[in-house]
This record gives structure tokens, sequence and C-alpha cells, in this order.
């Protein structure tokens, strides 16, 4: 088992949608970048959704969920873990990210994505009751995870449900 430790949000100040998955997987931690293993259909979502290029460079995807009002998180901010699964995170070592001071920087935010059941359990479990309650209001939604390991849900379907996020 190994600490690991996610990365800082993708967001700006004007965020008004908001995508949190549980804890990046090792390929992603070893890019340091979100959504990184090769069959991740996250950026291919993305890409179907909103029109950004999941070849473009890193830095310039980013740059452009920012630009269409897209944040993207993780609940763990730090947690102890054996693999790269969520199944594998060890329950009692979870530090779920400051979603008050989140929430407070980003105050446009108006609906809450959750890539995968994982991250909306801790984000129920270890942010929502630290949250003020119109926050704990939000619109919320719980979407097939983007995982390569979520192979019940091919990737039609999985965007078919993702594309709740165009409204």
């Amino acid at each position: 088992m190994s600490r690991v430790h996610g990365f800082p949000p993708i967001a700006a100040a004007d965020a008004s949608l908001l995508v949190l998955g549980s804890m990046p997987g090792k390929a992603s931690l070893r890019a340091n970048q979100y959504y990184a293993h090769p069959r991740n259909a996250f950026w291919q979502i993305i890409e179907s959704l909103f029109g950004i290029d999941r070849t473009l460079p890193y830095e310039v995807r980013c740059a452009q969920l920012k630009a269409q009002r897209i944040a993207v998180w993780d609940v763990l901010q730090t947690c102890t873990r054996s693999g790269s699964l969520d199944s594998d995170i060890d329950r009692s070592s979870i530090v779920a990210n400051d979603f008050p001071a989140f929430f407070a920087a980003h105050p446009d935010i108006r609906a809450i994505y959750f890539n995968g059941a994982m991250a909306e359990q801790a984000f129920r479990r270890y942010a929502t009751n630290l949250l003020p309650e119109a926050l704990q209001r939000l619109p919320t939604a719980r979407l097939p995870s983007t995982s390569p390991a979520n192979a019940t849900y091919s990737f039609d379907r999985k965007l078919a449900a993702w594309r709740i996020m165009r409204g």
C-alpha cells in the first residue's frame, strides 16, 4: 500500500459545472494529468460533448475546459491505496479535499457530476456535511465511471449518460 496524493483542481473562477472523480490512478499520477490512462474515456467524452480535441496537449485541453466553465477535481486529497482501483483504497486513510474553500472560490458552480460511484459516495460522506445548506442542495448526478475498469458500460452507453452535462 502506498500513500497517494491528488492534483489541484482544473477550474477557472467562473466555473459553473464541476466533475468530481475519486483519486487519480497510477497512469494519471505518473503523467501528472487527470484521466491519463489511454483507455479512460473521459477525454473522448469531453471531445464528443464539448468539442475539446482529446489529442491536444494536456495544458490546452485544461485551458479549453476552463473556457467552457467546466471544473475537474477529485474528492480525495490523499489516501492509501494498493493499486489504481477505487476498491483498493483503504477507507480509513481518506482525507478529502477542501470543498468549503473550493466553493467559496468558485461561487458560480451550479451542478456537480460524479465520475463513478466512489466519487459520489466519498463526497457525500466526507464533504457534504461541511458545506452550507445552499451548496448541499446543488443538483448532482452520478455518471458511469469513465475508467477502463468499468467494462460493463460501452463507450456509447457512457457517452449517453454523460450528455446530461450539456443540459
